[in-house]
């Protein structure tokens, strides 16, 4: 990642000297640079993705101790490994979404660290959501549960982006061609966005289409490479 260094929002042109220093460059309160920020997020999802087979991992002792055959911890289990493959899409998709936001960022402002901790926090908190769907089936408080950590990690990346399209100086590549692939990929975040909103909606209305309804995400990027060969004509 390109990420190496934090810029305060708030910093000025000149500085008292009463006031105490302004921690180094590439560092923010506490040591942690931004270089190890973009690590540590990468090292959290990696982990929380290998976290979703644990589940199922511990069917195999407990099938034995049952006296079931093999084939019972599949067949047996269909509900745990549908949600199991669900959520590692949906992790990877969104770790490859945060890739991208962050591929050309140098700098790191505080607020931009605080919206990557929230973005954080919801692929951490996603694991239990889906050990819910293996559980509880197409309970309506467990759709409408996992829908909601879906729908905060969209808005911090949202939030993210909308920082880096308003703040250039953040961004690697100081070019029109930088500036012009954040404000893509923040129009692009926003029907995320409100993709999201929809699916939710219908998935709360139509029970049956609970999780189906999260094709809608696929539109978006769609939209997104449909606009830019215009743009390019």
């Amino acid at each position: 990642m390109g990420a190496s260094g934090i810029t305060d929002e708030t910093e000025t042109g000149g500085t008292d000297p009463a006031q105490p220093s302004a921690p180094p460059p590439g560092t923010i309160e506490g040591g942690v640079s931004g270089e190890r920020l973009v690590l540590f997020t990468d090292a959290v999802t990696a982990i929380s993705i290998t976290l979703l087979i644990l589940p199922l991992v511990d069917l195999v002792p407990e099938a034995a101790s049952a006296h079931e055959g093999a084939s019972e911890v599949i067949t047996g289990h269909l509900d745990q490994i549908w949600s199991f493959l669900l959520s590692f899409a949906v992790i990877a998709n969104i770790w490859q979404e945060h890739h991208r936001t962050f591929s050309t960022v140098a700098k790191l402002t505080r607020s931009l660290t605080v919206w990557n901790m929230g973005w954080l926090l919801s692929v951490v908190v996603l694991p239990l959501p889906t050990e819910m769907i293996g559980t509880f089936g197409r309970d309506r408080f467990v759709a409408a549960f996992y829908y909601a950590v879906l729908l905060a990690s969209t808005v911090c990346r949202f939030a993210m982006l909308r920082i880096l399209n308003t703040t250039p100086a953040l961004l690697e590549e100081d070019g029109r061609a930088a500036r012009q692939r954040t404000e893509d990929l923040y129009t692009e975040s926003y029907l995320n966005v409100l993709a999201l909103i929809t699916a939710f909606v219908i998935a709360l209305a139509v029970p049956a289409l609970q999780y189906y309804s999260l094709l809608l995400l696929a539109v978006p990027p769609r939209l997104a490479r449909l606009r830019r060969r215009r743009a390019a004509r």
